[in-house]
């Protein structure tokens, strides 16, 4: 999962940034209103962590601007201020949830699956799909009952496959979610093909059926028709 923190307090920006990559996600951190509305406008995540003073904005108005482009984008207003005016306001203008700091780095990671959960599954603690069972808060992956061992990243494909069921995803955007700006500077992606193929192999060997379609000259589809 891809998450953007928006802090310009550089030690706990850093702080929330390694914690929540060693809980597995694929994180970005910038300090400045400036660079997370370039971010906001390249890339998707799954949620964002925004702290409302920045030192050249505010960040209830990247909170308007995601919600005027229609983003489905998970977010968590994050503010030394406690104050009931600037929660309301969040909250109204669409943020998911609102943490004052000082906080607790795993009270911030529960807030996360939480709010992924709800906007990609449904709110479930589990993802089913006929023989495919996903428990998200142990990345755990079941197939007729047997345990599927992963890599990080085929776990997030088949997730980010799975959260966009019958829908085709070009190799940009599977890149994007996997590596973030990092894919930037990639040469080409044909490593995508690499870890499709290894996600394929070992739900099929599980006894699974092939899920994962090609749709030639435009990517690839999860679907079970």
């Amino acid at each position: 999962m891809k998450i953007l923190l928006i802090e310009d307090e550089k030690e706990l920006s850093f702080s929330i940034s390694e914690y929540l990559q060693k809980e597995n996600y694929l994180c970005e951190s910038v300090l400045n209103y400036e660079t997370a509305i370039e971010k906001i406008n390249l890339y998707h995540y799954d949620c964002i962590i925004v702290d409302i003073n920045l030192p050249d904005g505010s960040g209830l108005n990247l909170i308007r601007a995601l919600k005027e482009n229609k983003s489905e984008t998970g977010i968590i207003i994050i503010s030394a201020k406690n104050s009931l005016d600037d929660k309301i306001t969040g909250l109204e203008i669409g943020a998911d949830d609102y943490l004052t700091k000082p906080f607790h780095l795993p009270e911030l990671n529960a807030r996360i699956k939480s709010i992924i959960r709800r906007r990609s599954f449904g709110g479930v603690n589990e993802i089913v799909f006929n023989e495919i069972r996903i428990l998200p808060d142990q990345m755990e992956v079941n197939v007729n009952g047997s345990t599927l061992t992963l890599t990080k990243k085929e776990y997030d494909l088949l997730v980010f496959f799975l959260s966009n069921r019958d829908r085709v995803l070009n190799r940009e955007a599977i890149a994007e979610h996997l590596w973030g700006d990092e894919m930037d500077m990639a040469d080409s992606f044909d490593f995508i093909y690499t870890h499709i193929k290894n996600l394929r192999k070992k739900i099929i060997e599980k006894g699974g059926e092939d899920y994962i379609k090609t749709i030639y000259g435009m990517g690839y589809k999860f679907t079970g028709q």
